[in-house]
């Protein structure tokens, strides 16, 4: 289990409150329920005008080195788009055009426009997570969120968090532990 919780939000089982989450999210962690550590999965609910990440930080007591941000992506090759899920620190950037770009073989990369990331998640924007997005999408995990003890990240709506342990993403089908995904703002992007 997590250790004891710091946080201004009261937290509660996240597969035994599917109301605090996207259906897709809910889905997800009921089909994977086997190779995910439910207990240690855990939700709270939010001010949805506070879901970004600064204000989330700031009113909850969370620090922006335990909270991670998830950015869908359209990556572009020879008349096809491939899209992907990037998930870094919030401390830090994700390096888009140079690793995730390369590694996904792509020519070019974006981050998805907001209307399509919410059609093709069923997720609300400033709340997409890597939990439940669609099966064939890769997951770029930075080693970072990969190694945290707990990473708050968000449920596919607004007006909750999910808290899980950084391993619990990484075991998520599609998701790849990729080092050096996540920059430190103002240093140079890997090459």
């Amino acid at each position: 289990m997590l250790g004891p919780v710091t946080v201004n939000v009261v937290l509660h089982p996240a597969a035994d409150h599917p109301e605090l989450l996207a259906a897709p999210t809910a889905k997800a962690l009921a089909e994977h329920a086997a190779a995910l550590p439910l207990p240690e999965i855990q939700v709270g609910a939010i001010d949805p005008a506070l879901a970004d990440t600064a204000a989330f930080c700031a009113e909850y007591g969370v620090g922006l080195d335990e909270s991670a941000n998830c950015v869908v992506v359209a990556a572009k090759r020879a008349g096809q788009t491939t899209y992907a899920a990037c998930l870094v620190l919030a401390t830090t950037r994700a390096d888009i055009n140079g690793l995730a770009r390369r590694h996904l073989g792509a020519r070019k990369i974006s981050f998805a426009p907001m209307g399509e990331a919410v059609e093709l998640t069923g997720m609300e924007y400033g709340g997409i997570t890597p939990v439940g997005l669609p099966a064939d999408w890769p997951i770029l995990i930075d080693e970072a969120v990969a190694a945290a003890p707990r990473v708050v990240v968000g449920s596919g709506i607004r007006g909750s968090k999910l808290w899980l342990p950084g391993s619990a993403l990484a075991a998520l089908p599609g998701a790849e532990v990729l080092p050096g995904l996540g920059t430190v703002p103002g240093a140079p992007a890997t090459q």
